[in-house]
């Protein structure tokens, strides 16, 4: 399979090697990576990784959150203002942590254009900015597109921390056949049998999960969403941090919008 050739920052060799078993997988298409980014590269963004501050942290009681709306919701408007909060999550999370960049990491906040230039996020390193020009290129999402079957575009994506006691409870997104999701770790020193990586389990429990990372540096979780494409994350038991950042692609119309929403909203409609 021809690649895209790619800036020293993803090893696309590496991935584009899981690409014919995770579209052979089922019944949930599903791929674990090593070494994903390009070792150097990887390593700036592990020694950049932005640090969260309490002080500074949103949750529900710092913010008014109005009826139908969830934190997740504000923070990320409040993103577009500048990217220094961390956002506490409320939903199926405990001790788990949220990040926007400013200027566009999802849908409701602007993107890069050819015309509006790139803007610069102060609040992460050079390194991370660069990585962030790079999900917009269309090199990523060509060499995406190759590896998974899925005519996809960027959705949006943001940084995921979670600290002791932190989990998420297994769940299911969406039945959309072309979402997929990716989880990319900077956590180093897990080790093997610990909680903290993103399982899969082929429905809404955790008992039947079918993988679980256990080396989360530098590594990558990649499944496509559908009604078997459970996911969680087991309770951490001790003192550390898992790093992580959350990506996630799919089919897009400009007459329709995002695939994953316009089947959501033929689900409510039946």
């Amino acid at each position: 399979m021809k690649m895209t050739k790619n800036l020293n920052i993803i090893n696309w060799e590496n991935v584009f090697a899981h690409s014919k078993t995770f579209q052979e997988q089922k019944p949930v298409k599903w791929a674990f990576i090593e070494e994903f980014f390009v070792r150097d590269f990887y390593e700036k963004l592990y020694e950049t990784y932005p640090k969260k501050d309490d002080s500074k942290t949103i949750t529900s009681d710092s913010v008014n959150v109005p009826p139908g709306m969830s934190l997740v919701n504000i923070t990320s408007k409040l993103a577009t203002g500048g990217g220094t909060n961390w956002s506490y999550e409320t939903t199926d999370d405990a001790n788990a942590y949220r990040k926007w960049w400013t200027g566009g990491s999802n849908p409701i906040q602007p993107k890069p254009t050819p015309d509006r230039g790139f803007v610069e996020d102060p609040t992460f390193s050079e390194s991370w900015n660069q990585l962030y020009r790079y999900l917009f290129s269309d090199e990523l999402i060509s060499n995406f597109r190759k590896f998974s079957g899925i005519p996809v575009k960027l959705k949006q994506f943001s940084l995921m921390l979670l600290t002791r006691g932190g989990y998420q409870l297994p769940h299911i997104h969406n039945v959309g056949p072309s979402t997929m999701i990716l989880m990319l770790f900077f956590s180093k020193n897990w080790k093997k049998g610990d909680p903290g990586g993103t399982y899969i389990t082929p429905d809404d429990t955790e008992s039947n999960m079918v993988f679980e990372p256990s080396n989360l540096d530098n590594t990558a979780i990649i499944f496509q969403d559908g009604p078997h494409a459970g996911h969680g994350v087991r309770q951490i038991t001790k003192d550390v941090e898992r790093r992580a950042l959350s990506i996630t692609l799919d089919q897009y119309s400009s007459e329709t919008g995002w695939n994953d929403t316009r089947i959501k909203s033929e689900l409510r409609e039946i």
